[in-house]
């Protein structure tokens, strides 16, 4: 296994780049962060049900989210947030 794969961590920055930006717009429409947080946990739902994982990242949130009851799935979620957030910042 390659532990450096540049290509798999760019996936990872691309997609959490477009969630970014998911998050910008929901808060530019006056969303509150519980609001984009409920949306997140319905969107990781999905997700975790129907979407193949990319790269080992998002495998790993796959798999925290299928073995997480709805706290544990709403406290993930509520990192990914506050994860996007400070990127966006910095």
């Amino acid at each position: 296994m390659e532990i450096n794969n540049t290509e798999s961590f760019a996936e990872w920055e691309k997609w959490k780049g477009t969630l970014a930006k998911a998050v910008s717009l929901a808060e530019i429409v006056g969303m509150s962060e519980a609001t984009i947080e409920k949306i997140g946990l319905k969107m990781g739902n999905v997700l975790s049900a129907s979407i193949d994982p990319e790269n080992r990242e998002q495998r790993l949130l796959q798999e925290l989210w299928k073995v997480g009851d709805d706290n544990d799935r709403a406290v993930l979620t509520k990192l990914l947030v506050k994860i996007i957030q400070t990127d966006v910042k910095h």
